[in-house]
């Protein structure tokens, strides 16, 4: 295997080294091909500890931030995840390796296309697709679907889109870049009996999240 060796490599420096110790988590990371998300002149670099460009201005994430993410997200077989931002497939990937359903929506009909695509190839079949705004969750999505154990979120909103926290179920987590378009920190939302708890991972850097209930374009 070409690339298991850089697989490894990431895994120890960049996640085991940085606090990430979900073992559904990095199981995930080193059965997922990293490389087969990215432009292929970008493959060299796939492994690499940084955001890369996956065209139409938008990026693959930093393998660390999208780990961090999961993990604290505390992912379980039996869940239904929200994805806002589908972008090159690889997040949905590694999310359909640890839970039951994943449902992901992309506001840019190419990048959905061609993860669909890719998904479809590398034989996933626990995904469901929708291309539409993404501030809005899975409104009118199909198979209908009203609420979710999780939702993650691969954009930075100005806020928290309330059509997202009404799909969360009860004891559900969210979690969003909530900021500016330069600068964000990492907020995870949790719905409780008494309403939502709201928690803070840090800084980041996501790309912004543009919809009816995000930046406008």
């Amino acid at each position: 295997m070409k690339y298991r060796t850089s697989r490894e490599n990431m895994i120890k420096y960049q996640l085991l080294a940085r606090g990430i110790t979900d073992e559904n988590v990095l199981k995930a990371f080193f059965t997922v091909p990293r490389h087969r998300f990215v432009p292929t002149e970008l493959e060299h670099l796939s492994y690499n500890d940084s955001p890369l460009s996956i065209g139409e201005s938008q990026t693959i994430s930093q393998p660390y931030i999208v780990a961090l993410m999961m993990q604290t997200l505390e992912l379980k077989k039996s869940d239904k995840v929200l994805e806002i931002g589908t972008g090159s497939g690889y997040q949905t990937a590694l999310l359909a390796e640890i839970v039951e359903k994943v449902y992901t929506v992309e506001r840019i009909k190419s990048l959905i296309t061609g993860a669909e695509n890719l998904l479809n190839d590398l034989g996933y079949k626990n995904i469901y697709y929708k291309f539409g705004d993404g501030t809005l969750g899975w409104a009118d999505g199909y198979p209908k679907q009203e609420e979710f154990d999780k939702i993650i979120v691969a954009a930075a909103a100005p806020d928290i889109p309330e059509s997202l926290t009404k799909q969360l179920a009860m004891n559900g987590k969210l979690i969003i870049p909530t900021g500016n378009r330069t600068l964000q920190q990492l907020v995870v939302i949790t719905k409780t009996e008494d309403g939502y708890v709201h928690t803070n991972e840090g800084g980041c850097t996501f790309v912004p999240l543009i919809g009816d209930e995000g930046w406008q374009e």
